[in-house]
C-alpha cells in the first residue's frame, strides 16, 4: 500500500508539471532578447550602480513593448567576464517591440544616465529558438 501511495503521488506531480512545460516553451520560442553587460568604470559608486539598476529596471513601466525583464550580477566561478559585472535581460515579443525600445524616450533618458559610468558595454540580440 506504501509503493501505491507514493506511485499515485509521482504520477499526480507529473500530471500537474508536465502539461505546462510545453506551453512555457512554446511562449519563449520566437521571442527577441536583447542582452545587455556593463562593465562600470572604477570611480562609480555603489550608488550611482544601484540608480542605474533601478533605472534599467523600470523601463518595462515606462515602454510597453518590453514583455520581460531581469538582470543580475556576475557570480561566474570562470573568472572570465571580462570585467563585465551586470547581466541586463530584455525580452520583446518581436524585433519590432525593441525598434521602439531603442529611440523611446524612456530608453534615450536611460542612456544619457550610464553615459560615462561604463568602461564596456555588450550588447547581444537574438531570436530565442
Amino acid at each position: 500500500m506504501r509503493h501505491f501511495s507514493t506511485i499515485l503521488l509521482l504520477l499526480f506531480a507529473v500530471m500537474l508539471v508536465t502539461p505546462q512545460a510545453p506551453a512555457l516553451a512554446k511562449a519563449k520560442k520566437g521571442v527577441y532578447r536583447h542582452v545587455v553587460l556593463f562593465a562600470f568604470n572604477e570611480d562609480v559608486t555603489k550608488e550611482q550602480i544601484k540608480e542605474v539598476e533601478v533605472a534599467f529596471g523600470n523601463l518595462p513601466k515606462e515602454i510597453d513593448t518590453i514583455i520581460d525583464f531581469e538582470f543580475g550580477t556576475n557570480v561566474s566561478p570562470e573568472n572570465i567576464n571580462d570585467g563585465l559585472t551586470h547581466c541586463f535581460f530584455v525580452t520583446f515579443k518581436n524585433k519590432a517591440g525593441l525598434e521602439v525600445y531603442l529611440p523611446h524616450p524612456a530608453h534615450e533618458k536611460f542612456v544619457a544616465l550610464v553615459k560615462g559610468k561604463l568602461a564596456k558595454v555588450v550588447v547581444v540580440d537574438y531570436i530565442a529558438k
